[in-house]
Formats: structure tokens, C-alpha cells, sequence
């Protein structure tokens, strides 16, 4: 059992914990109410739901009097990593109890973005080559991004999307986008995603073996202009993913 999975355990048992006193007619606090949507929404990603679907349900499940008085003061945001069939995304629930919300200013809306958007922007054009729409999770390291998706994977190397947290940009198949991404911030160390990097972004031996062996798997990619690798070769990279799940 992976890490990973004894986590998911541990999350299911406190989930199963609050439906039981929830049954009983017992209001939840933090820790009950945030495993029982982190739960539900782990297992419509388990049922094939897309993660717009699982995000909506999400923030339908409770509502302030299923909770404790000072819940809805703790609890403003629910943040899972859930498995999809298109990979693991990041779920945001921003109004878990379904409360109405102020309406914020364009000034407000946008500040934690424009702060970030600080860092540098720039712009990257991406092309779904895939029959199924894909989308492109908010924290996700772009070099890495499904392999149908064809752009300049060394461009996108230690980037991510300038967008809020959880938010997702959604490419319908054969669409051709422009989107603007930016440094990945903190101690720019990625773990896991494809497991090409696992290490510092800005280590330019780590930088250049995971570009290479992203090309060599059939990553459609884009090199001084010039488009690497086919489509064929970029299913043989979706299957040997499928296979590694």
C-alpha cells in the first residue's frame, strides 16, 4: 500500500465517522464536515465524473445547519487531490456550505492572482491533438501536461498556469489556445506528476533528462519551432500512463 492509499484510508474512515454521527442527527464539526466532501468528491472522480462535476457536487453536500456554530468561520475553502481519468487534479470547493456570497470587486476577485502574476507572465500556445477535451489544472507542471496536448515543453519547463488556485483551462480536441503561464514559486522541487523530474526545476541536468525523456515517450512537443514526435506517438504515451495507474 502506497502512501497515498493509506491516506485515502484514513480520509474514508473519518468521512465514515461523520456519516455516522450525521445519521444520528449530530451536527459535524471542521475536521468531520471537510472529510465527508473531501470523500464524496474522491469517489465521483472514482466513478468518472469530470472535475467540474465533482467540484459542483461538492458544494451541495452540506449546508450551515449541518455544521457546528463556528464552522462556517473555520471552513471557507475544501481542497482535495483527487484521481480522475485523465489524471490527478486539484479540487477547490470555495463555498462548501453553499452560503451566499458578497459580491467583490474586479480589485478584490484578482488580487492573489496579480500578486503572483508578478513574478513574470508569459505566453505559451497549447494544441489539444486529442478527440476529448483535457483540461489544465491551476498548480500543474505545464512540461508535464497530457501527453496529446502538443506545446513547447521547455518554454513550459518549471511554469504553471497564471490562474487561481484550482481553477482549470479546458481545451476542447483540436483547439489551438494562447495561455499565459508563470514560475512555479516556493522551493520549485517537483515530486511525483510524470515522475521525470522528481528534484530541483532549476538543476539543468534534472531540466534537460526530463525533457528528453518526455520526447522520448511520445510527448508531443514543440523545438525551436518545429513539432516533435506524432499523434501515434503520443497515444503509445497515454497508454503506457494507463498502465503505470
Amino acid at each position: 500500500m502506497t502512501p497515498t492509499d493509506a491516506d485515502r484510508l484514513l480520509l474514508f474512515t473519518q468521512a465514515q465517522l461523520a456519516r455516522a454521527r450525521q445519521a444520528r442527527g449530530l451536527r459535524l464539526n471542521a475536521p468531520e464536515a471537510t472529510a465527508l466532501i473531501a470523500d464524496a468528491i474522491c469517489e465521483w472522480a472514482r466513478d468518472g465524473a469530470d472535475l467540474d462535476t465533482a467540484r459542483t457536487r461538492g458544494g451541495q453536500i452540506l449546508t450551515a445547519q449541518d455544521v457546528l456554530p463556528g464552522v462556517l468561520d473555520i471552513v471557507n475553502q475544501v481542497r482535495i487531490e483527487a484521481r480522475f481519468d485523465d489524471g490527478t487534479r486539484l479540487v477547490v470547493v470555495t463555498n462548501p456550505f453553499g452560503l451566499p456570497l458578497a459580491e467583490a470587486s474586479p480589485e478584490e476577485s484578482g488580487a492573489e492572482i496579480a500578486r503572483e502574476m508578478g513574478r513574470e507572465c508569459l505566453p505559451i500556445v497549447v494544441t489539444n491533438a486529442s478527440a476529448t477535451a483535457i483540461g489544465i489544472s491551476s498548480h500543474i507542471h505545464l512540461a508535464e501536461v497530457n501527453p496529446r496536448l502538443r506545446l513547447d515543453r521547455g518554454a513550459a519547463f518549471g511554469m504553471r498556469l497564471a490562474a487561481p488556485t484550482g481553477d482549470t483551462a479546458w481545451l476542447n480536441p483540436g483547439e489551438t489556445v494562447e495561455l499565459v503561464m508563470m514560475p512555479i514559486g516556493g522551493a520549485r522541487v517537483v515530486i511525483g506528476n510524470t515522475g521525470v523530474v522528481d528534484g530541483d526545476l532549476d538543476d539543468p541536468v534534472i531540466r534537460a533528462r526530463a525533457l528528453e525523456t518526455l520526447r522520448s515517450c511520445g510527448y508531443l512537443d514543440i523545438v525551436n519551432g518545429e513539432s516533435v514526435n506524432s499523434d501515434a506517438d503520443s497515444e503509445i504515451a497515454v497508454a503506457r500512463l494507463m498502465e503505470m495507474r
